[in-house]
């Protein structure tokens, strides 16, 4: 079984999947964020300034790296999928290439770079959908349910983050990838996902989640440069 964990920024997306790999030994897999990937790829670029073709790069960079790590897997939980990659970069194409800014969508000027980056984007995402298509069984979807954490690592507004999310259940439903919507907080979801899978637990479900939210500081505090 190769599962997707699916949702937008703040969802508890890698926290979720490190609970769920410790509590069922169910193998995890990610790509590095596009904030990891920038200082290699475009030093000095914060995320919200990078140009159309800067995006595309960073995607493509994401994309890669996803592949390889989930392709000597038979089975994983994969924290995102290659829709993410996709999505982030197409949003932006409809709100406009600054992320961070709440903007009046009827008041989006569609310059010729967007269009471009448009067209791009899109062919992008054939890739990216063919991939999610012949790579993952079944989903599970996590909605919008916390507070988008004001981290500075996060450069969204919350319309790009209830659009992320709304293209990301639309395109899942268009592909007719089996999928689950998962609520609730940590423990919860866990159990939920759990149960639908039926997997058998090898921990108990508070070790599980300590040992995730102690990987999730640890990354936290290298992010920082602790």
């Amino acid at each position: 079984m190769k599962i997707a964990i699916s949702g937008t920024y703040s969802t508890g997306k890698t926290t979720t999947t490190l609970a769920l790999s410790y509590y069922t030994n169910l193998s995890q897999t990610h790509a590095k964020t596009m904030r990891e990937i920038l200082p290699k790829a475009l030093p000095g670029k914060r995320l919200e300034d990078v140009t159309g073709p800067e995006l595309v790069q960073l995607g493509i960079r994401r994309l890669m790296e996803r592949a390889v790590r989930e392709s000597h897997l038979e089975s994983f939980v994969s924290d995102g999928s290659s829709l993410h990659e996709w999505v982030y970069g197409m949003v932006r194409t409809e709100l406009g290439m600054n992320p961070n800014i709440e903007t009046d969508t009827g008041k989006i000027i569609l310059t010729d770079e967007l269009n471009f980056l448009r067209d791009v984007m899109e062919n992008f995402g054939d890739v990216a959908k063919d991939y999610a298509v012949n790579t993952y069984d079944s989903f599970i979807h996590l909605p919008v349910e916390f507070p988008l954490v004001k981290d500075g690592h996060r450069p969204v507004s919350e319309l790009f983050r209830s659009r992320s999310n709304d293209l990301l259940l639309q395109t899942i439903e268009e592909l007719k990838i089996p999928y689950h919507i998962v609520t609730g907080n940590i423990e919860e979801r866990v159990k939920q996902i759990t149960e639908i899978y039926n997997l058998k637990p090898v921990m108990d479900i508070k070790q599980a989640i300590i040992l995730a939210q102690n990987e999730m500081e640890k990354y936290n505090l290298k992010q920082e440069g602790a």
